[in-house]
């Protein structure tokens, strides 16, 4: 749930600091929420990660870390850190991301006049191990939409988990795009294309297939609370917003009712989505601009599914493959 300006004071962060860092991250996460509006789950992983921060400064320090602390730390010290997050076993993904967190605040606190280290700037991000998105068959994805209905035995919670995947799967949406919807933004049943408010505070108009509205339409009908134009479109069984664990479970779920991959999860529907698109001759460009890709090189890695994908097929039907 999307936390208010008034809910980010200092008392309620949660972190071991002293007064003036407790104020600080307060106003940091103000910042975030309302200039830079971060969605709800990149604001939350930012405090978890600034917590997690502290915390181990207070025991690197013996003392609940200030901000002339934080102005005098070493390199020694963030490297400290990062070396008691590999004896933790954290992954490498985590760590990154948890050091942009960290540079994130900095960055801020220096525009602040608050910050004031160069050390940080030292320090290099974990070597990420190249990865490439896991996309489902198209027969698995269709399965997964029809199948995902049956687990409900509340028609209206059917019906709302069918949109959400067909808009996961049909219209390359992230999850927190989907549930970030109102229900003021549902397209009507003729509606061709949806404007969508991504990353970064990026927005994109993405086409629809006839599909989605009408099955949009149709949770709509069956859910039994008032949806607001403001308030969100998607609801919980017990009428509050969401929430992404839900949908996640019930891929869970359906993992193991459909012998889906473990890689079945709401964001490989996004990737199978692009996958799909790029195999039927997808312009790298436009898919690009659907996903909402501030980079090329991101999108990019789509190429290597796909030529993953042929070379399996090449295996398989080739008689020199074979061996023979």
């Amino acid at each position: 749930m999307a936390r208010t300006a008034a809910e980010l004071t200092p008392s309620a962060l949660g972190f071991s600091a002293a007064a003036d860092l407790q104020a600080a991250l307060a106003d940091w996460q103000r910042w975030l929420l309302l200039e830079k509006r971060v969605s709800p789950h990149t604001l939350e992983a930012y405090r978890r990660d600034l917590a997690t921060f502290l915390s181990f400064l207070t025991g690197h320090l013996a003392t609940a870390p200030s901000l002339r602390d934080l102005n005098q730390l070493r390199t020694a010290d963030f490297r400290a850190w990062l070396a008691q997050r590999a004896l933790d076993g954290k992954a490498k993904t985590s760590t990154a991301r948890a050091l942009a967190s960290l540079r994130n605040f900095f960055r801020w606190g220096g525009k602040q006049g608050l910050l004031d280290n160069p050390a940080l700037t030292n320090l290099r991000s974990p070597r990420l191990p190249h990865s490439i998105p896991k996309a489902l068959t198209a027969e698995e994805a269709c399965d997964t939409i029809d199948a995902v209905a049956e687990l409900s035995h509340d028609s209206w919670i059917g019906k709302r988990d069918s949109a959400v995947l067909l808009l996961l799967y049909g219209a390359g949406l992230r999850i927190g795009e989907v549930l970030s919807l109102t229900a003021g933004q549902a397209p009507k049943p003729d509606q061709d294309f949806l404007r969508v408010r991504g990353k970064g505070n990026r927005e994109r108009q993405v086409p629809l297939l006839p599909i989605i509205p009408r099955a949009i339409q149709l949770y709509r009908q069956a859910c039994p609370y008032l949806l607001p134009p403001t308030g969100p479109l998607f609801l919980g069984q017990r009428g509050g917003p969401l929430r992404a664990r839900i949908i996640q479970q019930r891929l869970q779920q359906l993992r193991g009712w459909l012998g889906l991959p473990e890689t079945a999860t709401p964001h490989a529907l996004r990737h199978s989505f692009a996958t799909h698109l790029l195999g039927n001759g997808g312009d790298l460009r436009a898919i690009q601009e659907l996903l909402g890709h501030a980079s090329l090189s991101t999108t990019q890695r789509y190429t290597a599914v796909d030529s993953a994908r042929l070379l399996e097929v090449y295996n398989k039907a080739h008689p020199r493959a074979r061996g023979q």
